[in-house]
């Protein structure tokens, strides 16, 4: 019998990456999609996966890394193409005949969302829908992650973001979330139509994030909301390099964050995800990460504690 082939697409960022390793671990046959060579991608590459390279807006190359795949996890950056990207992914994946998709969404993803990355996320499901390809969808809250991107803030004793005092979000893990990728891309008859919601195990303010970070590392590290112009410029500033790649790669290609429109596209997001935020969007609790994944999602302290080194 032919092995199951999956592709994993964002396999240098956040979810992709802890996915693809998962299937690795299991034994299976994985290709991974990445944009450009670089380390991590040369680091999947030695652990077992087949990595091919191309642009989600160049159907050639999507339609070539889908070639012989049966299941896939679909994962755009935010930045702009995000529809033409899935309507192209869904052809490609319907010439390929490929049995299940798991689509990465976000929790403001609605038909009204002010946000045009999160109106974009609702089109590209419905893009999927319509396509007759057998799809799932990830609806995350704010990732820990985004702590990480903090990190050099979080060393100097402070947090900086665009979000209120009193919103609160339930931080959920890329490694966490991968899980349940996995999950459902080894078994995905019972999870086809489907949109899940993910969040981490405990709701928390963004005062009460800075308070459990203190407590982690013995340092006393306070919140200040800031606009996110602010956060930009010092994000910004910073040398790029591995580590920043994956603190933001959930959000956007780190070259967003240096100019031109996807900046602009990235920075119009968080400013009303921000509202959203402050309006309850992100909130939440549920068991699906624990049901389909098979273990309890991290809390903040467990994640601080596991990239203690970042913080510290």
């Amino acid at each position: 019998m032919t092995q199951t082939k999956f592709l994993i697409t964002g396999a240098t960022g956040a979810t992709g990456g802890h996915a693809a390793r998962q299937l690795l671990e299991k034994g299976q046959a994985v290709r991974v999609l990445a944009h450009r060579p670089d380390e991590r991608s040369e680091q999947l590459q030695k652990i077992g996966a087949d990595v091919v390279f191309g642009d989600f807006l160049d159907f050639d190359s999507v339609r070539a890394a889908l070639n012989g795949v049966q299941r896939a996890y679909f994962c755009y950056p935010i930045n702009p193409g995000l529809v033409q990207a899935t309507a192209q992914f869904a052809q490609a994946a319907k010439e390929a005949g490929v049995e299940a998709i798991v689509n990465m969404s976000m929790i403001s993803a609605r038909s009204d969302a002010t946000s045009n990355a999160a109106r974009q996320q609702w089109l590209s499901e419905r893009v999927f829908d319509w396509s007759g390809v057998p799809a799932v969808h990830l609806r995350p809250t704010f990732f820990a992650e985004w702590l990480l991107n903090l990190a050099p803030m979080i060393r100097q004793g402070r947090i900086l973001a665009p979000f209120n005092t009193t919103g609160r979000h339930a931080p959920v893990a890329a490694e966490d979330q991968a899980r349940l990728i996995v999950g459902i891309l080894r078994h995905p008859s019972a999870h086809v139509g489907k949109t899940y919601p993910l969040f981490g195990p405990v709701e928390l303010t963004h005062p009460e994030i800075a308070a459990i970070i203190s407590h982690v590392i013995g340092k006393e590290v306070g919140y200040q909301q800031v606009p996110i112009e602010q956060l930009f410029e010092i994000i910004g500033s910073r040398p790029k390099g591995p580590a920043q790649n994956i603190g933001i790669g959930f959000y956007s290609d780190p070259g967003a964050l240096t100019g031109g429109s996807a900046k602009t596209f990235l920075m119009q997001h968080l400013h009303e995800v921000a509202v959203d935020h402050s309006n309850g969007i992100f909130a939440g609790t549920n068991n699906y990460l624990a049901e389909i994944g098979g273990r309890q999602p991290m809390t903040v302290e467990e994640f601080v504690n596991r990239n203690r080194e970042a913080f510290v």
